[in-house]
């Protein structure tokens, strides 16, 4: 995801092969039972969306504008200084039309009143925000609550896609828990090679943090063809590649609850990988009833899957918020 169009193309030539054997055993970790923590104001089944703090070509939008189906509203993005792990957030007055922090801060409060969740996003595809050693990561939790405070965010999502440590951003999290407390509404967005197999540092991070962890909504586009939890390899835009590929996360120790899936909001939004509202709508079914699948079907349903997220609320409204109408009518409707 980054302030052009699209978050980064990945070639990733190779990478399915050499994880391979990094799935065997996955299907004997089981999906582990996780706290409740971390879920304000966010639903049994919940959508997220990420809202632009720029204009890219995207509708632009006002906080106010984003559609009502979104339940987690993930600003995007904020910045980094000169500290190491430090971050702060600049709004875009400008180029959102002479949108007023004061005007921003009331549309938080708004959303909030309505029951949605407001975030905010760190990274994107050039957010350097880099968190390896303890001073970073006190300075990350220490700004992000910061802004917290100073903005009204109900938490953060983790969108760093130029690596990640386990152990030092999980310690920042953890922090930033300790210091928001249980209403901290935490998810992240890696991707499809980030949560590839368990030793990878982002599902490490995610299992580090699984009691305070909200969701985790993988980015399935981008991608290139990548190994189901079957250890059959899928391509993306297809339904096998949003069920074979949540599977892992599902069988790797992450609660249903804790697992949505990613996706453009219309194909301008990525460089590939988009897939229409009711391919998104099968594979969610496939994986809570057991209908819809292609084929792959997991061998256990997960009823409590968290649902979807999308790139971007923007996006979504410049193609008349047909993401949003169907795939969060769906979500909604799951039992």
């Amino acid at each position: 995801m980054d302030r052009t169009r699209r978050r980064r193309t990945g070639a990733l030539t190779g990478a399915v092969a050499a994880l391979t054997l990094a799935l065997t055993g996955l299907s004997t970790v089981g999906a582990a039972s996780a706290a409740d923590a971390g879920t304000r104001a966010v639903p049994k089944h919940a959508v997220t969306g990420y809202w632009q703090n720029f204009n890219n070509g995207a509708q632009v939008q006002k906080l106010a504008d984003v559609q009502d189906e979104y339940d987690i509203i993930a600003v995007s993005f904020a910045d980094a200084t000169g500290t190491p792990g430090e971050v702060t957030f600049n709004l875009d007055s400008a180029g959102l039309g002479g949108y007023t922090v004061d005007q921003f801060k009331a549309d938080i409060k708004a959303k909030q009143a309505a029951g949605k969740s407001v975030i905010i996003s760190v990274g994107g595809e050039k957010g350097a925000v880099s968190v390896n050693d303890a001073a970073s990561a006190n300075a990350f939790a220490d700004s992000v609550h910061k802004l917290m405070q100073e903005y009204g965010f109900d938490g953060v999502d983790i969108d760093l896609e130029n690596g990640v440590n386990s152990t030092y951003m999980s310690q920042a999290l953890k922090s930033l828990s300790g210091k928001a407390g249980s209403g901290l509404v935490l998810t992240m967005a890696p991707q499809t090679i980030d949560m590839q197999s368990t030793s990878t540092e982002y599902f490490k991070t995610a299992l580090a943090v699984k009691d305070i962890l909200t969701v985790v909504n993988m980015q399935y586009y981008n991608s290139g063809s990548m190994l189901g939890c079957d250890g059959k390899v899928y391509s993306q835009g297809s339904v096998d590649f949003l069920t074979g590929l949540a599977c892992i996360q599902l069988e790797g120790g992450l609660a249903p609850s804790q697992v949505g899936i990613g996706v453009p909001a219309s194909s301008s939004a990525a460089g590939g990988g988009y897939v229409a509202p009711d391919v998104v709508n099968n594979a969610l079914d496939c994986l809570a009833k057991g209908t819809g699948c292609g084929s792959f079907k997991p061998s256990k349903t997960y009823p409590d899957i968290r649902g979807a997220m999308t790139w971007s609320t923007n996006w979504d409204a410049s193609a008349g918020s047909a993401w949003s109408k169907s795939v969060g009518a769906h979500v909604h409707g799951l039992p």
